[in-house]
Order: C-alpha cells, then structure tokens, then sequence
C-alpha cells in the first residue's frame, strides 16, 4: 500500500526539517516547500493526502492559498501558523481548513491530527461520490453543490466532509462526540468552533433560514440531524 503523501510549505527550514523528520518516522511520505509558487507548481504532478499550510509565507497570503486549495484540491488542509489569536483560526476554518495547529507545537501532536484526517469519512465513506437530497445534488467528487437549475456552488473539503457525514446518516442524530469521531481534530472548543463554522456555511450554500433551518436542525444539547430525502447514484 502506498504511504500517505504530506506537503509541507513553511518558508522555515528548521519547521521543514522537524516536521519531516517525524512524518516520515512515522510511516508518511513528505515533499516540502518554502515557497507558495514552487508548491502549486508541483499541484500539477501530484496531489497530496494532506497540506500543512503556514499563514506567512514570502511570496503570498497564506490564508488565500489555504482557501484555494480547499476549494481546488482533494487534499485536507491543515493549517500551521505563529498566529494564535482566535479571529485567525476562525478566518482559516472559514475559508476551508480542516484544523489549525500553533506555533510552536508538538511534532506528535501533527503526526495524530493528520491520522485523524485520514481517518475520515473522505478515505472511508462507503457510499458513491455522488448523492441527491431534496432538489441539490452533491458532486464529492468536484466539491460542488448542484442546485435544481444546473446551477453549481462550490463548497470545502472542510465542509463537504461535514456535508458527508450528515447525507450518510439522514434523519438520525449526530452528537459532537460522534462528529468528532468520524472527522478526527481536537477535542475541545476549537473542534466545537469549527463544526459551528462549516455547518453554517453549508446552511448558508443551501439556501437555508439561520433562524429555522429546514435540513440541518440543531438539537440542542445534543447535536444535529439532516432531514434531508437522500439517494446516492
């Protein structure tokens, strides 16, 4: 079986070598990058498993690279970054990233959040790529939401594995303790942050009332249920 492919782009050769040092002792396959351009040439070529994006990079905005990846790639999309201020994780789960780690970190801390993307339901959902619920479809495959008219909306790893997770078991509840288990991350408030984050722009692409959601509910205290009528093709 092929080893997992991380990238890392970092414009730090120390965080480069530390990090590839302990993705590759445990069993991951890496390519590193100090510049923004030399990384989405090689997008080309070869399509990692996960980035580890950092937010200042030389040559451009990372959060804008963050966000192009997560619309444009297959790739999850950690973010690692000096900047530790709560509007900055909030900025990057906005725009698309799986998780946000800070610096300085602990190297087996990145190695178990990684696990935990490739534990999701993208590796190991059991259905098609494909799935229609009351007048959208869902394109995995492209990351795109299908309205009734052809008309497409783009949507973010981040939140089509959400979106995945609520097609896969409609009109049951999902706790946060089972979205944290299908979906891996920190357990914790920054988890709890970023599902808040994804299901209300998945809310938002689909149309929906803030106030009185008719496929998303949320169950206070408990968590959600999707009451969406859903067939995969």
């Amino acid at each position: 079986m092929t080893k997992p492919l991380v990238t890392i782009v970092d414009d730090e050769p120390e965080i480069r070598r530390i990090l590839t040092d302990a993705l590759e002792d445990a069993g991951f396959r890496t390519q590193s990058f100090s510049r923004a351009r030399e990384f989405e040439a090689s997008l080309k070529r070869v399509t990692p498993d996960v980035c580890l994006v950092d937010l200042s990079l030389p040559d451009t905005d990372g959060l804008a690279l963050v966000h192009r990846l997560a619309l444009e790639q297959g790739a999850a999309v950690i973010i690692i970054s000096g900047r530790a201020q709560v509007q900055d994780r909030v900025t990057g789960l906005e725009l698309g990233a799986d998780d946000y780690i800070t610096k300085p970190f602990d190297p087996a801390e990145v190695v178990a959040r990684i696990r935990a993307r490739l534990r999701s339901p993208r590796v190991q959902g059991s259905h098609s790529d494909v799935a229609g619920f009351n007048g959208w479809t869902a394109h995995f495959d492209r990351y795109v939401l299908e309205d009734g008219s052809g008309a497409e909306i783009p949507f973010s790893h981040a939140e089509g594995e959400v979106l995945r997770l609520f097609l896969e078991s409609p009109k049951r509840l999902i706790s946060r303790a089972q979205m944290q288990e299908a979906l891996g991350g920190a357990v914790g408030d920054s988890f709890d942050r970023a599902m808040d984050v994804r299901i209300s722009r998945l809310r938002t692409k689909l149309g929906e009332d803030p106030k009185n959601p008719r496929l998303i509910k949320t169950i206070y205290g408990a968590g959600y249920i999707f009451l969406g009528d859903v067939e995969w093709r």
